[in-house]
């Protein structure tokens, strides 16, 4: 089944819009408080089609980003009301309480841990507004935090070049089904526990 390899090229063809950067940014955006996918897809695509803007594209999704963070952020202090029935109804009820949780003891370090690893951000940005985190560390713990991330991705986009692409076209598919498998397994096990 070639659906990765195909979603791939439509991506990179994308990627290519005159108005991706707007898309970037966008996606940068609501993706830190509400929206599901990754600004990744994206970033390293528009990174491995125009390798010169590399840097360019990381900084637009890190302060795109850091800025939806904080639009996450207002939603905890002054809306939680209003989506607590959101958390509940998708599952993320305890994931969000661990968040509450790991607040109380790790503060600065936990924006900073989420806002660098694949762990979604959103429940991070507004869990910090919910317990009322400082906000001046917020802001500086996402920038650090996604800026490390991103520009992470476009660094091995930049240094990869041709062959980075040559190795996304013959493994995407075989990877992009692994990691469905594995985002599989490791729901099973965290709703086992």
């Amino acid at each position: 089944m070639r659906f990765f390899s195909s979603m791939y090229e439509w991506v990179i063809k994308w990627a290519k819009h005159r108005h991706a950067v707007w898309y970037l940014g966008g996606l940068s955006f609501s993706e830190s408080s509400f929206f599901p996918v990754p600004p990744d897809v994206m970033l390293a695509p528009m990174a491995l089609a125009r390798r010169e803007k590399a840097w360019h594209y990381a900084a637009i999704t890190t302060l795109a980003s850091a800025a939806g963070g904080v639009f996450g952020y207002l939603i905890g202090v002054f809306a939680f009301d209003l989506i607590e029935p959101w958390i509940q109804e998708f599952g993320y009820a305890d994931r969000f309480q661990d968040a509450i949780d790991w607040f109380e003891v790790w503060g600065f370090w936990v924006v900073f841990l989420a806002g660098f690893s694949p762990i979604p951000y959103k429940l991070f940005t507004v869990s910090a507004g919910t317990v009322g985190m400082a906000f001046l560390p917020f802001v500086l713990a996402s920038i650090i935090g996604r800026g490390a991330r991103f520009f992470l991705v476009a660094a091995l986009i930049y240094w990869g070049g041709e062959r980075m692409d040559r190795l996304m076209r013959r493994y995407i598919d075989r990877l992009g089904w692994l990691f469905i498998i594995l985002a599989i397994v490791i729901y099973l096990i965290v709703n086992a526990i």
